[in-house]
């Protein structure tokens, strides 16, 4: 990266040189000794100053809204240089953000604004050849009064310059034509992510709503949709906050596109809500959830079906209709001994109250679970309508193997959250018995569905964490399922 942190400077020469000015009304003697004569002959020095000194990071936070930084109201008026093109519709402050001119790519009408509602026709300042004196110029109105942010000050003025010379990076060799990050480590990207976003973030990006909670943006939704944005934001900081800035905290230019990386597997809407959290724990054994004895009589909506040869209470587990997948006869369950020919509930498009109807009896009289009550009613249904997650694409039909996982990026997660109880190697707890013992790493390898259900939801009846309520992303259990594939089955 090239800036200057705290510039303030002035090379000795031009001290010396200033000394010399300062006491020589702008002339200098230089002196010639010969053996037999001394003569003094009279030069002219320039008298130029240094260039003015300043911050490149602050600058950086001027690029954006910088009357966040200097203290100034913000502008209610038209930069007077807007009414030069008329293909942006914005209006007021955002006129005046360096920004919705030249991008977040610094390249204008040649980069990311070259089309889309930010157009405006502008060039870039990326690559510029001007001297900080001249930026400042440029800035200041006095090379075309319409471009004026002397409002803001000489130091910030300054600062600025030094952004514009000295702090710009070309983040195009770093982005894809989709957006997504060229050489990104997600996993190195999220240990640094964990370090030093997800206090203020949250580990899945959702803690702060950017936007609104019809159109929320969250760390995810900029990382996916704006990566020159967050490039920007993540080396300078955010204006009118505490948001460090990367470059201050020795971050490279790879570490932030490492964080980036890892952002862009993070959730771009917020995760299901609690209701939903303990509805995907009554999706499996609700009677352990609410503390009702076990049923030991069929479900009686089981008799429409005769494939599948359970009976007593796992005829009323949901998933053993619908499947671990949510996709029942279109999903892991079409075949086998769990098949039962009901359908899915993956997708669906009715609402909480249509879906409460339908678990309490009163569309279906066999389809009955009032039983556990209004309340469980409302959770299980908002787990049906908010927290259902469409696995497939993360898991090879053929082979059960996790894709696009990170094994190393999981190892510590599950190091984290899982080996207190599971042991390092997943043998500490069996879920099978002696003869056909079932450890963590036969159910990764066996059942990934069931798996990704439990780690985000939890196991009913007992203490395990849901991966959701401790903030990850479908990415990291998908990383931590990779992981718990390569753990002993027996």
């Amino acid at each position: 990266m090239r800036w200057t942190n705290t510039v303030r400077r002035i090379s000795m020469a031009t001290v010396f040189l200033m000394v010399l000015v300062a006491c020589g009304d702008g002339s200098a003697d230089t002196t010639t000794t010969t053996a037999s004569t001394t003569t003094t002959t009279a030069t002219t020095t320039p008298t130029t100053m240094a260039p003015p000194a300043g911050d490149a990071v602050q600058g950086g936070l001027l690029y954006d809204k910088w009357w966040k930084v200097v203290g100034l109201d913000e502008p209610s008026g038209d930069n007077p240089i807007w009414a030069r093109q008329t293909t942006n519709e914005r209006s007021g402050g955002d006129t005046w953000r360096c920004k919705e001119c030249h991008g977040w790519d610094y390249q204008g009408v040649d980069g990311a604004y070259g089309s889309g509602s930010h157009f405006t026709g502008f060039p870039g300042i990326l690559g510029t050849s001007k001297s900080v004196v001249e930026v400042m110029d440029l800035l200041s109105g006095k090379v075309d009064p319409e471009h004026d942010f002397s409002v803001m000050g000489d130091e910030a003025l300054a600062d600025l310059a030094v952004f514009v010379t000295e702090g710009l990076e070309d983040y195009g060799p770093l982005i894809g034509d989709d957006k997504a990050i060229i050489g990104g480590d997600v996993s190195a990207g999220g240990t640094l992510y964990a370090q030093t976003c997800a206090s203020c973030h949250g580990a899945d990006g959702t803690q702060l709503n950017f936007g609104d909670d019809e159109e929320p943006e969250y760390v995810g939704t900029i990382a996916l949709g704006n990566p020159w944005e967050f490039f920007h934001k993540v080396r300078f900081g955010q204006p009118g906050s505490e948001m460090p800035s990367a470059i201050v905290n020795g971050w490279s230019l790879q570490d932030v596109a490492d964080v980036i990386a890892f952002s862009q597997t993070l959730p771009t809407a917020a995760g299901p809500s609690p209701d939903a959290v303990e509805g995907g724990l009554l999706y499996d054994k609700w009677w352990k959830v609410l503390g009702l004895d076990e049923p030991t009589d069929d479900n009686p909506i089981w008799a429409r079906q005769t494939t599948n040869e359970r009976s007593g209470a796992d005829t009323w587990r949901c998933k053993e209709c619908h499947g671990w997948d949510y996709r029942g006869a279109d999903g892991a369950y079409g075949s086998g001994s769990h098949l039962t020919g009901f359908p899915g509930i993956l997708g669906t498009s009715k609402s909480a109250s249509e879906v409460v109807d339908m678990l309490s009896g009163r569309v279906d009289p066999e389809h009955d679970f009032s039983v556990i009550g209004e309340e469980a009613l409302a959770k299980l249904a908002a787990f049906v309508t908010e927290g259902l997650e469409d696995y497939s694409p993360l898991i090879d039909p053929d082979t059960k193997a996790a894709v696009g996982g990170d094994a190393a990026a999981g190892a510590p997660l599950y190091s984290t959250a899982c080996a207190a109880c599971h042991g390092d190697d997943g043998t500490q707890l069996n879920f099978g018995d002696d003869a056909e013992p079932e450890y963590l790493g036969t159910i990764a390898a066996g059942n990934p569905w069931e798996f990704f259900h439990k780690v985000r939801f939890g196991q009913p009846g007992t203490s395990m964490p849901s991966a959701i309520v401790n903030g990850w992303s479908l990415q990291q259990v998908l990383d931590v399922l990779t992981f718990a594939q390569t753990l002993a089955t027996e």
